[in-house]
C-alpha cells in the first residue's frame, strides 16, 4: 500500500469513529416527582436512590428527582421521556402546568405512578382519566399473596404466577377496568375480608396495570409503601421494565 493510500485510509477511519460515537443514544431522562400535599412517605429518599441506581445499571435511563411544579412546562418536559409520580394530595400545580403534563403524555410521553400516585388530585377529573383509579383506603398492612394476572406480559413475566410480599395494600375505587390492562391483583384468600374498611368490588383489588392516554403509555402499581419492597429485586425489576416500556423500549 502506498503512503498516500494509507493516509487516506486512516482519515476515513477517523471520520467513521465520531459517527459511531454520535450514534450512541444518551440515557432517556425520567422526571421523578415526589411532592406531597398530603401524607409524606418516609421511603421517598430511598426510592430516589434506588431508581437512580436502576437507571445506571440499565444504562437506558437516568432519574431527575424534583418537587418543583415549575418543571411542568411544555418546554421543560421536552427534555424527558417519561414522568413518574410518588405524590399525595391536591398538588399545587396551576392549570398551565397540569395541561402541560397531559399534553406531554398525549403526545407520546410515558407516565408512571407508584403507590400513592392514586392518592393524588381527587378534584382533577383529567388526572383520573390519566392514572385510571383512586386510592380508597388500605385495610391491610401485612404479608399477602399477589396474583400475576398476565404472567406472559414482559413487565411481570419474571414473577411467575404469584408474588408473596409484605406491604401496605391499597384498595382502588373508580377503577377503569375496561380501559386498563391488569397485571397484578391481590389474592383475596390471603387477607381477612371481614376487616373494617374493606370494600368489595367486581374487579377485586388491582395492584398494577397499564393503559393508554392518547399516544402515551401509562403504568401504575399500588405497591411501594415499605422500604423492604423498594429493596426487593422483584419490585425493582417491575419498575425497570415499566420505565422501559413507558418510553417504548423492550423490557
Amino acid at each position: 500500500m502506498r503512503r498516500r493510500e494509507f493516509i487516506a485510509l486512516l482519515g476515513s477511519a477517523a471520520a467513521i469513529q465520531p459517527l459511531g460515537v454520535r450514534a450512541e443514544r444518551p440515557p432517556a431522562r425520567i422526571l421523578y416527582f415526589t411532592l406531597s400535599a398530603g401524607y409524606r412517605h418516609d421511603v421517598i429518599p430511598l426510592s430516589k436512590s434506588i431508581l437512580t441506581q436502576l437507571g445506571r445499571s440499565s444504562g437506558a435511563f437516568e432519574i431527575t428527582a424534583t418537587e418543583d411544579t415549575s418543571e411542568f412546562s411544555t418546554d421543560n418536559l421536552k427534555r424527558y421521556a417519561a414522568v413518574m409520580f410518588y405524590t399525595t394530595g391536591e398538588l399545587p400545580m396551576n392549570d398551565t402546568e397540569k395541561e402541560a403534563l397531559l399534553d406531554f403524555v398525549r403526545s407520546g410521553g410515558g407516565f408512571l405512578g407508584v403507590h400513592s400516585a392514586t392518592d393524588t388530585f381527587y378534584t382533577w377529573p383529567d388526572y383520573l382519566d390519566l392514572v385510571g383509579g383512586y386510592f380508597d383506603g388500605h385495610p391491610w398492612h401485612q404479608a399477602v399473596t399477589v396474583k400475576v394476572v398476565d404472567p406472559g406480559n414482559p413487565l411481570v413475566a419474571h414473577l411467575g404466577d404469584t408474588l408473596r410480599i409484605e406491604d401496605e395494600i391499597y384498595q382502588i375505587r373508580d377503577f377503569d377496568h375496561r380501559g386498563s390492562h391488569l397485571l397484578l391483583r391481590l389474592d383475596q384468600d390471603s387477607v381477612d375480608l371481614g376487616k373494617p374498611g374493606v370494600h368489595q368490588r367486581s374487579y377485586g383489588w388491582p395492584l398494577a396495570w397499564t393503559r393508554s392516554y392518547g399516544q402515551g403509555r401509562v403504568f401504575y402499581t399500588a405497591l411501594g409503601h415499605e422500604a423492604s419492597v423498594w429493596r426487593d429485586t422483584r419490585f425493582q425489576r417491575i419498575l425497570t421494565n415499566a420505565i422501559l416500556w413507558s418510553i417504548g423500549k423492550s423490557p
